[in-house]
Order: structure tokens, then C-alpha cells, then sequence
């Protein structure tokens, strides 16, 4: 294992070069090109003041000098090893250890690596956030799935889980932002950024005026979880379901009040009974761990609603609440394509080791159905969504560019939509080498779990 990963890591190597060099001949071969005359198109200044701005720009990119050579001389400032740039752009002495540059940033006028340094972090926290929820939401649905083929959650899962690899994430955020954050609809949500200016000098956790409304909402938040997790794990499923839609229904007909403003009326009936039956399948599931997560997201919100009908004041927000509330809805943008098809597959793998021999032979052993499931089937099938799993990041990294766009979020996929729009050339070869790493990282991560998940995979 130990000589795989090195040979992989060195495999990288040629990888991201080829990647590199076929971004830089797209853009040289552009129209126009790269070129220090384009750089200051449109900047009012006297011939003198342009023709030494265009100097300082050759001798910083080397833009007059041929492709090929600009090319090498990007390579050699992004390598540890090679000549020392000097201040006015020159290639100085040899070295072993010059350290890395990813150069200057033709618009910003900044260092490129303080740039990502800064947007990188916003793309990785919507994706570490979205890369667990999606599998765990996905599993729990395709399992469920599976166990009950042909039945009315199976028939309604596969419905709706079509619908929602149809609808373009473009379309979606433009509709969350256009209904759940727009005046006329609910103002749930604001339409974008991931933080209000107000909340960077407040605490990071909720601040209530006195102690007695901080005891108040704790103990409101969890007697209602506690009581929802504690029907969820033990309430027979007629019960659960019952409770699932009429909790869903309360909460639909309270977004149409909300909406309308008047006591009942069609938007009423079809929220209340839309939301009903979405809650009822799930609280129908067999799958503990979701009902309790379900439970427990419901928990808290119900807590938190009930505390706030009881007169429980807060004084502000904080910097977390603020955060997560401006993470819903690009959380969901960048979530539901990728949930929609995991879960599908995780159900189309299930089903075919469920009719498996080996399935087969456990069960006519005596073995129960939740350790055939568990323990023999859903192993088996991990192997496929491994598979997804290393196309999964560099799908949601494309992702970001679009999310990040419609939700105007600071992140690395803006940052190379601006990039490509200004044909700034050392940002968009930044973007592309690390965009590159993280989906050959994941490439490696996917070939090591492979080993973990079956004992049969060797790369010795």
C-alpha cells in the first residue's frame, strides 16, 4: 500500500501539469489573448504613463515573450525548485529551495495565494457540510428504499428523488432565493453572503437578556427533543406517521398563513397536506438513526418556537446562529443533485446483493434480516458509492461555482468565474492546480477505502 500511495502521489504530478497546460492554451489561444496592451485597455492614461505600465507588466508575466516560454516561466514560479524571481520580474541564481508563488493577480493587484487563502476556506466549509449530508440522507433514503421495493415509500422516494436530479442547481437557487428570501413570499433567509455585518462584533453564541430566558429556552428545546427522539425510537410506526403528519401539516398551513394572512383557503390545504405526507413518510422509516435526526432537527426548532411564545427575549443573535442561518439555502443548492442520485444508486445496489447467494444463505442459516442487511448486503454495497464518492467532490467543487455565484458567496468558485470573465491568467491557473489537487486527493481517498471496505483489493 505504502508503494501505491507513493507512486500515486508522483502520478500527480504529470496530472496537474497536463491539466495546467491545457487551461493556458485555451486562454492563450483565445481572441486576444493575454496581452500587457489588454491589461490596460481601458484605463485613461497619457502614452508615457501606458507604455510604462505595459513594460511593468511584460517584465512581471513575461507577456511579451512566446507562449511556451511564459508557460515554463509559470511552472518555475509555482515550483519549490527552480530560479529566483527578482522585483522587476527577472530570473536571479538557482535555487534548491525558493519556496512556491503562485504569482500576482492581474485584478486584484494582489498575491494570488492570499486570495485563495482567503476563498478557499468558504468553498471547503460548503462541501465538508454538504458531502456528509448528502450521503448520510442518501444511505438512510435508498436503504429504506430497498427494504420495502414496491411499496408506497419506495414509489413516492423514487418520484420524488427524479424530480429533484431534474431541476438545475442554477434553477433551484434562483427559486430558494426568489420564495425563501424574497419580500413577497417568506423572508426566511436572507438572499445572500454568509454573514451579517451586525454579527461580526456580537458574541459567538446567542446572548438572551437575563439568565432565567437562557434556562427557559434550554429547558423548552430539550423537553421537545427528548420527547420527539423518544417517540421516534419507540412509538409503533401508525403512531409515527400520524405524528409526522400532523406536524407537517401545522407547519404547511403556518407557511400559508404566513404567506396569505387570512385562516384557510387552497394554499392552506395543499401545504398542510404536501408537508404532511413528505413528514409521515419519514417518520415512517425503519432506519433509527435518521427518525432521530429528524426528530432531533424538529426538536430544536419546535423547542426554540415554543421559548419564544413563552417571552423568552434575545438580545442578539450571534456569529453561529447568523452563519448557519446564511448557509441553508446554498447548503441545499449544492446538496440535493448529488442526494438524489447517491440515494438512487445506494437503493439499485442494495437490491442486487440483497438477491445475492450469500444473502440467500445467511438468512436460510437463521441469521435476522437486520444483521443480513447490515452486516453482509450493505458492505457489499458500499463499493459503488465509493465510486461516486471520488467523482462526488470534484462535482460539488463545480458546483460552487454556480451556488456561490446566485447566493454571492466570497468563495474559490466566484472567484474563478471573476477570473475567467477578467482572463486573469494567474488566478485561473491557481483555481485550475488547486481545484485539480483536491479531485486527484479524492481520487487517492476513494482507492484507500476500497482496501478498507473489502479485504480483496491489494495494490501491492
Amino acid at each position: 500500500m505504502l508503494n501505491y500511495l507513493i507512486r500515486r502521489t508522483l502520478l500527480m504530478i504529470p496530472t496537474l501539469l497536463g491539466i495546467t497546460l491545457v487551461v493556458f492554451v485555451v486562454m492563450a489561444a483565445a481572441p486576444g489573448g493575454i496581452t500587457a496592451q489588454s491589461l490596460v485597455d481601458g484605463m485613461e492614461l497619457e502614452p508615457e504613463s501606458r507604455r510604462a505600465l505595459e513594460d511593468y507588466y511584460n517584465k512581471l508575466y513575461g507577456l511579451d515573450q512566446p507562449a511556451p516560454v511564459q508557460y515554463l516561466r509559470w511552472l518555475n514560479n509555482i515550483s519549490p525548485i527552480g530560479f529566483e524571481r527578482e522585483p522587476d520580474g527577472t530570473l536571479g541564481t538557482f535555487s534548491l529551495w525558493k519556496g512556491a508563488d503562485l504569482g500576482t493577480s492581474f485584478r486584484y493587484g494582489r498575491p494570488v495565494m492570499d486570495l485563495l487563502a482567503e476563498r478557499l476556506p468558504i468553498t471547503l466549509l460548503l462541501n465538508l457540510i454538504s458531502i456528509p449530508l448528502i450521503y448520510a440522507i442518501a444511505i438512510s433514503i435508498g436503504v429504506q428504499a430497498a427494504r420495502q421495493r414496491g411499496g408506497r415509500f419506495d414509489v413516492a422516494s423514487n418520484i420524488f428523488l427524479l424530480g429533484l436530479w431534474s431541476v438545475p442547481s442554477m434553477l433551484a437557487g434562483v427559486l430558494f432565493i426568489g420564495f425563501f428570501a424574497s419580500e413577497q413570499y417568506w423572508r426566511w433567509f436572507p438572499t445572500g453572503g454568509l454573514i451579517q455585518r451586525e454579527t461580526v462584533d456580537q458574541t459567538f453564541l446567542p446572548l438572551f437578556a437575563n439568565g432565567s430566558d437562557l434556562l427557559i429556552a434550554v429547558a423548552c428545546v430539550v423537553t421537545v427533543t427528548v420527547l420527539l427522539i423518544a417517540a421516534a425510537t419507540s412509538a409503533p410506526k401508525i403512531a409515527r406517521q400520524c405524528g409526522g403528519f400532523t406536524i407537517g401539516a401545522l407547519l404547511g398551513y403556518t407557511m400559508a398563513w404566513d404567506l396569505g394572512g387570512h385562516w384557510l383557503g387552497g394554499l392552506h390545504v395543499v401545504l398542510s397536506a404536501a408537508l404532511g405526507l413528505l413528514t409521515s413518510l419519514l417518520a415512517g422509516m425503519q432506519h433509527p438513526g435518521f427518525r432521530i435526526a429528524l426528530a432531533g432537527a424538529i426538536g430544536l426548532g419546535g423547542g426554540l418556537t415554543l421559548s419564544r411564545y413563552l417571552g423568552v427575549e434575545v438580545m442578539q443573535g450571534g456569529y453561529l446562529l447568523d452563519r448557519l442561518w446564511h448557509l441553508v439555502l446554498p447548503i441545499i443548492a449544492l446538496s440535493y443533485g448529488g442526494l438524489a442520485f447517491l440515494a438512487k444508486l445506494t437503493r439499485s445496489s442494495l437490491l442486487e446483493n440483497l438477491a445475492a447467494d450469500y444473502a440467500r444463505t445467511a438468512r436460510a442459516k437463521g441469521v435476522d434480516e437486520e444483521t443480513v442487511l447490515w452486516r453482509h448486503v450493505f458492505r457489499n454495497s458500499l463499493l459503488p458509492l465509493i465510486t461516486v464518492s471520488a467523482t462526488l467532490l470534484p462535482s460539488l467543487l463545480a458546483g460552487s461555482v454556480i451556488v456561490e455565484s446566485i447566493f454571492s458567496i466570497d468563495g474559490m468558485g466566484k472567484l474563478a468565474v471573476e477570473a475567467v470573465q477578467t482572463r486573469d491568467r494567474e488566478l485561473v491557473l491557481s483555481v485550475t492546480l488547486i481545484s485539480g489537487l483536491l479531485t486527484l486527493f479524492g481520487y487517492l481517498l476513494a482507492d484507500i477505502a476500497y482496501a478498507i471496505v473489502d479485504p480483496r483489493v491489494s495494490y501491492d
